[in-house]
């Protein structure tokens, strides 16, 4: 992009608050903020092309946080999930075979009676409609691209992208500059490994006193199945096979609404050989005896891929900075043996309302409302999160089968007398950090599966409705074009072409047969927004960035 001295300026809006993401957070925050106050001035933008466009989630949600922002929703003809969990199987899949895990060995906060299976999409919508329908301001298609800061470094709130950037920087005839949105207050609800919120975490240390952020990889099916094969309510969690037992991660298999089936597969990104493939583990899980049945002979509607974070209670940040605060996954607040996290980014959103309110109450702009952070922990936020805080390093440290069992111990424990004898564990490296080079392990070799419920990365990126205009700059960067080729292709065969879930990076050699002339290439129309390149490379060479709002995935229900 041409210098910006050199580009007109940009217009200002003046708003109490900015919000970044109309996710459960953002939105849950903005209606929040004007059941509070209704002549609040709140802004939300979103990079998706609509709310829910980029929404992506199992989902069985504990109702928790919608009863409290709106406790009639259960009445109303709009209600958003209408079909309540009647069945709940966990299994320890085999190669062959599926053994069933006895509810007995699950302590309380692990039940899924009173939560719904729905579309959080759907969730997104019908708040986006009860913010509008309040005053709240919502503004799809446009990414939060920039922070914008004050003389004394406290954030005054952001600017969204410019539209119509040429691929090599320079502006198109189409050319729109970003509109700042400025707010005495900016909350960044941005979902997972949000690049204002890394921004933020490096800019003002917030990171300093927790644990390195963990993230998963959640991969995840819609399906219309045969009317005779459908079990409303009914759901399914699985761990074990094809993953190995040094290998994080499970399945879901959730029956809702009219004939449809979320199956879905998660990976723990602390992964350490880097010749596995997120994507080809979740084909094979559902090519898997107990599962392919399900999907035959129905239609997959959708497909689609996201970063989780799983680093709970002790990798939490600081949420309050000059000027604003994290909500939501953002701040990391996913529960990860519940799986579930839509409900605490809403009580989030409710918590970081109440506290940003009574700070403009108070005539307060621009300062920290501290009083956020400090409150969290002993909110119902922390109260589900600090029982469990112990399962991830468990397994992560001890492996599967011995980890599901020192932590189902450690959740009783925590559950019967409120203590631990693990204290509060650590994660240890960050992800990036844990990919050991291929000399040190032996490579997976994925084989070719005939079933008729899988599918290639193409197919797939086809069916998630991704689409970026073609002629914008590439909204993934190398810091240093020469290290997938220089150094990660001898080190560890280039895991990017692995770890990504939608073909985005290939390595392409001049002569195949002889591996010669090696090149790095970036699909970046290609890219669903899971941001796993930028968590698990392990030069942290690749920065993901907001292309030109409105691109990327379309989910319908996802």
């Amino acid at each position: 992009m041409a210098e910006t001295e050199e580009l007109p300026p940009r217009e200002a809006m003046d708003y109490d608050v900015v919000i970044v993401g109309a996710g459960p957070a953002g939105l849950s925050a903005a209606i929040r903020l004007k059941q509070i106050s209704p002549d609040l001035s709140v802004v939300v933008i979103e990079k998706g092309s609509e709310p829910g466009a980029h929404i992506l989630s199992g989902a069985v949600i504990d109702p928790i946080g919608l009863d409290r922002l709106l406790p009639d929703w259960r009445g109303r003809d709009d209600a958003p999930l209408k079909t309540k969990v009647t069945g709940d199987d966990m299994f320890w899949l085999t190669p062959t075979g599926a053994v069933t895990i006895p509810h007995v060995v699950n302590p309380k906060l692990m039940s899924n009676e009173g939560k719904f299976i729905g579309s959080l999409a759907s969730v997104v919508r019908f708040l986006a409609q009860e913010a509008e329908g309040l005053g709240v301001e919502i503004y799809p298609g446009f990414a939060g691209a920039e922070l914008l800061y004050g003389e004394k470094g406290e954030v005054l709130g952001v600017a969204t992208g410019d539209m119509g950037v040429g691929r090599d920087g320079a502006p198109k005839d189409s050319f729109t500059r970003g509109m700042e949105l400025r707010g005495k207050y900016t909350l960044i609800a941005e979902g997972a490994r949000g690049s204002l919120a890394k921004e933020l975490l490096k800019k003002y240390a917030l990171d300093a006193d927790s644990e390195p952020q963990k993230f998963s990889i959640g991969l995840k099916e819609l399906w219309r199945i045969p009317k005779e094969k459908h079990r409303p309510g009914h759901m399914q969690h699985s761990v074990g096979w094809p993953l190995a037992d040094d290998t994080g991660g499970g399945s879901f298999l959730y029956h809702f609404d009219e004939d449809l089936v979320s199956v879905g597969f998660v990976v723990y990104l602390n992964y350490s050989n880097p010749t596995l493939s997120p994507f080809d583990e979740f084909q094979r899980f559902k090519a898997h005896p107990s599962i392919a049945p399900v999907l035959e002979g129905g239609q997959r509607l959708a497909y689609g891929a996201r970063a989780l974070t799983s680093g709970g209670w002790q990798s939490v940040p600081k949420l309050t900075f000059p000027g604003g605060a994290l909500i939501g996954c953002s701040a990391g607040f996913m529960n990860v043996p519940r799986i579930k996290g839509s409900h605490n980014a809403v009580l989030s959103g409710i918590l970081a309302a109440d506290h940003v309110a009574a700070a403009l109450a108070e005539g307060r702009a621009h300062d920290e409302v501290a009083a956020y952070d400090a409150a969290w922990r002993t909110s119902d936020i922390g109260k589900d999160l600090k029982p469990v805080r112990n399962v991830k390093p468990l397994l992560s440290k001890f492996g599967t089968k011995l980890g599901i069992a020192l932590g189902g111990f450690d959740m009783w424990t925590n559950e019967l007398f409120g203590v631990s004898i693990f204290g509060t564990l650590k994660h240890g490296k960050p992800d990036y950090a844990c990919l050991k080079p291929l000399s040190q392990v032996t490579p997976i070799v994925y084989p070719k599966l005939t079933s008729k419920v899988v599918f290639d990365k193409l197919s797939s990126v086809f069916v998630s409705n991704t689409n970026h205009e073609e002629d914008q700059p590439c909204h993934l960067t190398l810091r240093d074009p020469s290290v997938p080729i220089e150094k990660n292709l001898p080190l560890y065969g280039e895991p990017a072409r692995l770890y990504c879930p939608a073909g985005v990076y290939e390595v392409v050699y001049a002569e195949e047969a002889t591996k010669s002339d090696p090149r790095f290439v970036i699909n970046a129309q290609n890219c669903v927004h899971c941001k796993t390149c930028d968590i698990k490379d392990p030069a942290q060479n690749i920065n993901w960035v907001p292309p030109e709002g409105g691109g990327g995935p379309n989910y319908p229900n996802m």
